[in-house]
């Protein structure tokens, strides 16, 4: 490593944890994040134990459990509120830390008062959106519209739409459309059940709602709605865009769940957010000399399981741990960690997807146990 700073484009879960890294093992960064004004937006997301340790080793451990709720089990339902599967989480699964479930936009909030105390004046440049860079050997030099920046590496942490991945992997990279539209929204809620339990429910068209509390009150939920076989991204996709909660309403008819009115829940809701569930096939490799890829930009993934945040957070400790230890293949190094680690995450949340259809309880209890192992969560590894 030489003196100037590691770049780093996007200011996100896996942007922030990874300048954070960074400065633990005293290596300089610098985050660049497009937008003027972060502020706390989203709505909720899970980390799984082993991203909950990595925080915790960053100093982060109090306040984010202040922050977040501690889910102890995770239990599957009809669209009668019939249990059909419920497993146990976290510490009560028998790991050494708690899965949390946090509204995103304060775990951001959090992460990025910690990298502007850490890091000092400039370490998080905002209205800096990184549009293209020119590798010399050297150094990289970043381009930040009319303005340029050089560093002595850049990591896109862009997300799923990265520039940085775009400049690398110009062609043959498109994204894969699961066939689910999805919509996300939260709303205040009294603890429903034992006030601990993440629910899935599934009814018999395939619909599903992913429902959790995420702190302050409110209730974080999920639709996922099937409407095409997998294939190519529509041109009517909506990305993050906000729409009525009349529109959720109507796939949720006949709904009757018991414990939780679901139909009053999401028609509190202001201004649900719609995406659709989409993925990337995994790299052969994700960088070049002095660049290299980490989160959504390097591998994004349909979002089950509670994997994106947490695998971003597992790439930082990676990241920094192979630059501090091996300063001229440090990137090759992490790349080597990683790639083939996420690559099965992605298999495993496609596969989860397709297996999850199916309501038998002893499929779902063999879904999650393949799912625990293949992505590396399942206690003996953590």
């Amino acid at each position: 490593m030489t003196s100037s700073d590691v770049l780093i484009a996007g200011a996100g879960i896996g942007g922030l944890t990874t300048a954070l890294a960074l400065h633990a093992r005293g290596i300089p960064a610098t985050v660049l994040e497009g937008a003027r004004d972060l502020r706390p937006l989203g709505v909720g997301i899970n980390l799984l134990p082993h991203a909950v340790r990595e925080l915790a080793a960053l100093g982060l451990g109090e306040q984010l459990s202040a922050l977040a709720v501690a889910p102890t089990s995770l239990a599957y339902f009809d669209s009668r509120g019939r249990e059909l599967f419920r497993e146990p989480r976290g510490t009560e699964g028998g790991y050494d830390y708690p899965q949390y479930s946090v509204h995103r936009g304060d775990l951001q909030l959090l992460l990025l008062n910690a990298a502007r105390e850490r890091l000092g004046a400039g370490g998080v440049r905002t209205g800096s959106r990184v549009t293209g860079f020119v590798d010399d050997g050297d150094a990289v030099r970043v381009r930040l519209g009319e303005d340029e920046l050089a560093g002595s590496v850049l990591v896109g942490a862009d997300g799923i739409h990265s520039a940085v991945r775009t400049q690398l992997h110009p062609g043959g990279d498109e994204l894969r459309w699961s066939g689910v539209r999805m919509w996300r929204g939260a709303a205040p809620g009294e603890p429903y059940l034992d006030g601990r339990t993440m629910a899935i429910v599934k009814a018999d068209d395939g619909i599903e709602l992913v429902i959790y509390r995420i702190g302050s009150g409110l209730i974080n939920w999920v639709l996922l709605v099937p409407e095409a076989p997998p294939g190519p991204l529509p041109g009517t996709a909506r990305w993050n865009q906000r729409c009525d909660a009349d529109q959720v309403l109507a796939y949720l008819d006949g709904w009757k769940v018991g414990w939780l009115d679901v139909v009053d829940l999401v028609g509190r809701t202001a201004d649900p957010l719609e995406y659709p569930m989409v993925d990337r096939d995994p790299l052969p490799w994700w960088g070049r000399g002095r660049v290299t890829l980490l989160g959504d930009a390097a591998h994004p993934m349909y979002p089950v399981g509670a994997n994106g945040g947490s695998q971003a957070i597992l790439d930082a400790r990676a990241l920094a741990e192979s630059l501090a230890a091996h300063p001229d293949t440090g990137l090759r190094v992490y790349e080597e960690r990683r790639r083939e680690p996420t690559a099965a995450v992605v298999a495993a949340n496609r596969e989860m997807h397709r297996s999850g259809a199916n309501l038998q309880s002893d499929n779902l209890a063999r879904v999650a146990a393949a799912y625990r192992r293949d992505t590396g969560a399942d206690r003996a590894r953590v």
